[in-house]
């Protein structure tokens, strides 16, 4: 308790997150993207059975809802793009619960922009040109989540049985969990087996679509439906997670409700899905793609460190 009240970065770890922050917020100022600032607290939750949010007791005259501290600043941002907002980046405090450890902190830094009128293609060269100007990486691979998984464990994900991925788990790890759930399995196996083994700067691109609830889907040239989605991968570190955004307002509450069904079969608890941005959709979001970079992350390649609280200055035990 004596030294509990003390930062965990030091005064040089405090100077380089300010330095970042100002090549971040020079880079979209050059390109004319314009910063915003969205709410933090929301009446809505997202749905992602991955993701847990964190609420808060609120009370306000006429209202007794509960309100959620938001996990990403998309829905709101998307409200925004709706409205007529233009090209919009934000510097966002996010939350999740129980997500804590060396990458993970239960309140984080979230970098997320939007473009309209850009592909899912675009926007990973304008990611890879931030990441290239602020790390100085050289270009960065790009491939499949299909060829990925061919290339390391002999596998088709797209078409493989949930007893054939747990037939490679059991091969390849020391494992005593038990899922019926094909994601479940994927998950595992690419953050344990394929992974790790990716130190060059990657793109990974097109998921299976039950991994994308946010994005559009299109069929590959084997004629498979896969997300329009992308993680970019620096150093193994999972960096930025991006979309072509979904803009069909029908099919985001249908996806809405499946991850609700999805949480109701896994014991999760539910939450109200956001109806402003169904609202949002149905009154015009343009096409456009969007990406959200973890910028405590980008901090940590850019410095070495080796642990988010090195670059934060107080994580969840001291806050």
């Amino acid at each position: 308790m004596a030294t509990s009240w003390q930062p965990t970065s030091d005064k040089n770890m405090l100077q380089a997150r300010a330095a970042l922050l100002r090549e971040v917020r020079h880079f979209f100022a050059e390109r004319q993207v314009l910063e915003t600032d969205t709410p933090i607290l929301s009446n809505a939750a997202g749905t992602d059975p991955t993701l847990e949010p964190v609420s808060a007791a609120l009370e306000y005259p006429d209202s007794s809802n509960e309100f959620y501290l938001q996990t990403s600043p998309e829905f709101a941002m998307k409200r925004l793009l709706a409205a007529g907002s233009g090209p919009i980046y934000q510097l966002a405090k996010s939350f999740r619960k129980g997500e804590v450890g060396k990458l993970h902190n239960p309140e984080f830094t979230m970098l997320e922009w939007y473009r309209p009128g850009y592909s899912m293609t675009d926007l990973m060269d304008e990611v890879e040109s931030l990441v290239q100007h602020i790390l100085g990486t050289g270009p960065a691979t790009r491939i499949t989540y299909t060829e990925l998984f061919s290339q390391f464990l002999d596998i088709n994900p797209m078409t493989a049985s949930v007893d054939d991925l747990l037939a490679i788990a059991k091969q390849s790890l020391d494992i005593s969990m038990e899922s019926s759930s094909k994601d479940t399995w994927l998950d595992l196996l690419f953050s344990h087996c394929i992974q790790p083994q990716l130190h060059g700067p990657t793109f990974v691109t097109h998921y299976p679509p039950s991994q994308a609830a946010l994005a559009e889907v299109a069929l590959n040239e084997e004629g498979v439906e896969t997300a329009l989605r992308f993680e970019l991968i620096v150093q193994t570190m999972e960096l930025a997670n991006g979309y072509q955004e979904l803009t069909d307002p029908v099919e985001q509450a249908r996806r809405f409700d499946n991850d609700l069904a999805v949480r109701k079969i896994e014991g999760l608890q539910e939450y109200p899905a956001d109806q402003h941005l169904i609202a949002a959709l149905e009154h015009g979001l343009p096409d456009c793609a969007g990406v959200a970079l973890g910028f405590d992350r980008l901090l940590m390649l850019k410095t070495g460190a080796e642990s988010i609280a090195e670059v934060i200055s107080f994580p969840i035990d001291r806050a």
